[in-house]
């Protein structure tokens, strides 16, 4: 496969065509980066005319069920990944999916606008001329690690929220007089969410290591330890929060067949007590005379000899209960 022959568009597109296009690109000595927000068909024509790639490759590029994947050719890198963005209003997260051309000179970079870290730091090497150094003077391979460090870096945060919501979930799941089966639903959702996001990326970010030494005038060894050291804590720390929410899944249902219990076992004593009551109350139902009925024959205080008959009824069943430790 021959090199692909470079064509730069403008930092600052210029013309009717190049506006209607959603590239925009910069330059630092030989290395070119260029970015593509929202890309549509015309992006990816506009790769194959200026570019040699695959042409599957330019297809996955607009694809949003593509996986985390690594593409080696004679020449160039075609390279996934994905990121979590969360929303905070829907309490959800969702993936935010990068394709990455990678060469000797350039570094093509194509996505949805949805992983901030990267607009930013596109937007900061646009403006900043010392940021433009710091990034673009060591290779191409220089500046994926770079992209791929922000991303990392900007996970933390998330990670946080998930285990300061993990704290708030605990505290429902042991406080009987609230529910927590929801809360604990949605966070659970959420942490498989994370995990089927990042340990794909993970994988492949340490499968790219050893492909970038072509791409770069500096030794990434330590950088990429730092990474990956980075990447296997948010991994491991991932892993915690689904034991976490799992133990918190198991004791939310114990409790709340619990709960369940109790309710049943009072419910269960007053229709136990009330059936009593009924039968002796049932007597005066009948159509004979009886103290206190409303035939006559009964004796005027006879009712209260009845009263008191039913509030020892009362007292034996609870006290019974009691002693068998039903209540």
């Amino acid at each position: 496969m021959a090199i692909p022959e470079i064509k730069k568009p403008e930092a600052t597109p210029v013309g009717e065509e190049s506006r209607q296009l959603n590239v925009e690109s910069l330059t630092w000595g030989e290395l070119t980066w260029v970015n593509i927000e929202h890309p549509t068909a015309r992006e990816m024509e506009y790769l194959a005319q200026n570019y040699s790639f695959n042409q599957l490759d330019l297809d996955d590029c607009l694809s949003r069920r593509q996986r985390p994947k690594l593409d080696v050719y004679e020449n160039y890198l075609f390279f996934i990944f994905h990121f979590s963005v969360y929303s905070q209003e829907k309490r959800v997260s969702t993936h935010g999916q990068v394709s990455v051309f990678i060469g000797e000179k350039y570094l093509i970079t194509v996505h949805n606008g949805e992983l901030k870290p990267l607009v930013n730091l596109f937007h900061d090497c646009q403006s900043n001329e010392e940021a433009r150094e710091k990034h673009l003077s060591h290779g191409s391979g220089y500046l994926l690690y770079r992209i791929l460090d922000r991303m990392v870096d900007a996970y933390f945060p998330i990670l946080d929220k998930i285990l300061s919501l993990l704290e708030g979930v605990e505290d429902r799941v042991f406080d009987k007089t609230v529910e927590a089966a929801e809360e604990v639903a949605i966070l659970r959702r959420d942490i498989i969410t994370q995990r089927r996001i990042i340990f794909p990326t993970r994988t492949v970010i340490a499968e790219l290591e050893g492909k970038l030494k072509p791409y770069t005038t500096t030794d990434l060894s330590a950088h990429w330890g730092d990474l990956m050291d980075h990447m296997n804590k948010i991994c491991e720390t991932l892993d915690e929060c689904k034991e976490t929410i799992e133990v918190f899944k198991d004791a939310d249902a114990v409790l709340g067949d619990e709960r369940i219990s109790d309710i049943l076992r009072v419910l269960t004593i007053f229709a136990t007590i009330a059936t009593v009551l009924t039968m002796l109350t049932s007597f005066y139902g009948m159509n004979i005379p009886l103290p206190g009925g409303a035939n006559p024959g009964g004796s005027p205080y006879s009712w209260i000899v009845h009263l008191i008959v039913a509030l020892v009824v009362i007292g034996a069943m609870l006290l019974f209960f009691r002693r068998k430790r039903w209540i």
